[in-house]
């Protein structure tokens, strides 16, 4: 999802805008019916350009790699949710502040700044490729399946309302989008600065209807600042443990310098553009604010940790030719 550029990624200024106008201005009543139809069909277009954009050559490259692989996916869907139950258990934290961050936990990877850290750092790209789309295609299952055993005290299940929705919004949109990437593979290969707009766009778009609807609830009243305070520090120290684990753990199981950056980089992310959708489809409206503001602010903190590592990691490459 995102432009490498900088440590700070401008799309935050446009996600706080949006949670700004939520706030101030939240659709309601009839409104809130038409940007929730606008949303769902946002949802619809997400995915299936996270399908056309999937290159089965790319994956085929670096699919012979399954140790590495299975690292990250073990990473993603073992290490990550444990630490939530972990952190979610702590003494005193609020109920919203918990269940936000064990929903993050329980994300897959993302695809484009996985690539794009790992190919700056010097990386094995094709094995990221493969790594990170595995990744997301396997959140489709896997995350509600998780939400559903690890936080049905939250509101969080696998009804066959819910089943329908993932693989009608979710699932049917991706398969068609890969599907017909022969088609129009070249016309996205050359358009992908417009998609990108179409991609983030329709994020922003999810997040205002769910921002809007948890604001009507009052997500305000239930979030006050000190517990966003609490949430940042608790997504760094999440994202400082994984990437230590991974880094460490890259080089124990004897991985290649290259292997051991997939590793660090696709095993330490977490995917807002699946988060979003995802958490909409599981949880009830006035819910879906308090469960991805959690996923938001590790976006952040992601993006400017591992861009300061990538650079770091390139430097250190230049100087040993």
């Amino acid at each position: 999802m995102s432009r490498i550029k900088g440590a700070f990624d401008p799309y935050i200024l446009a996600l706080l805008a949006t949670v700004g106008l939520a706030s101030l201005l939240p659709a309601r009543g009839e409104a809130a019916e038409v940007v929730d139809a606008a949303a769902n069909a946002a949802i619809i277009v997400l995915f299936f350009l996270h399908g056309a954009k999937l290159s089965r050559e790319a994956i085929v490259t670096g699919f012979g790699n399954w140790r590495l692989h299975a690292a990250v996916l073990a990473t993603t869907f073992i290490l990550f949710p444990l630490l939530g139950l972990t952190m979610a258990a702590i003494p005193g934290l609020p109920a919203t502040a918990g269940a936000g961050i064990q929903f993050l936990t329980l994300l897959p990877s993302t695809v484009q700044s996985s690539i794009a850290f790992t190919s700056i750092a010097g990386g094995n790209v094709a094995a990221a490729v493969c790594s990170a789309s595995f990744s997301n295609l396997l959140g489709i299952f896997v995350t509600p399946l998780l939400a559903a055993l690890l936080m049905g005290g939250h509101g969080a299940g696998v009804s066959w309302d819910a089943v329908e929705k993932i693989v009608l919004q979710l699932l049917v949109p991706f398969v068609l989008g890969h599907a017909l990437r022969p088609v129009i593979g070249g016309w996205v290969g050359r358009h992908r600065s417009l998609l990108s707009y179409v991609d983030r766009g329709s994020i922003l778009l999810v997040v205002y209807s769910a921002f809007s609807a948890a604001v009507v609830g009052g997500l305000w009243h239930k979030v006050p600042l000190w517990q966003i305070a609490v949430l940042f520090g608790l997504s760094a120290v999440l994202l400082a443990v994984v990437m230590v684990v991974t880094w460490f753990g890259g080089r124990a199981l004897g991985f290649a310098r290259e292997d051991a950056i997939v590793l660090l980089f696709c095993g330490s992310k977490k995917s807002l553009a699946s988060g979003v959708p995802i958490a909409g489809v599981l949880f009830p409206a006035a819910q879906v604010g308090v469960v991805i503001l959690p996923v938001m602010i590790f976006h952040q903190i992601q993006l400017i940790a591992c861009a300061l590592i990538a650079r770091a990691l390139h430097t250190r490459l230049m100087r040993a030719i």
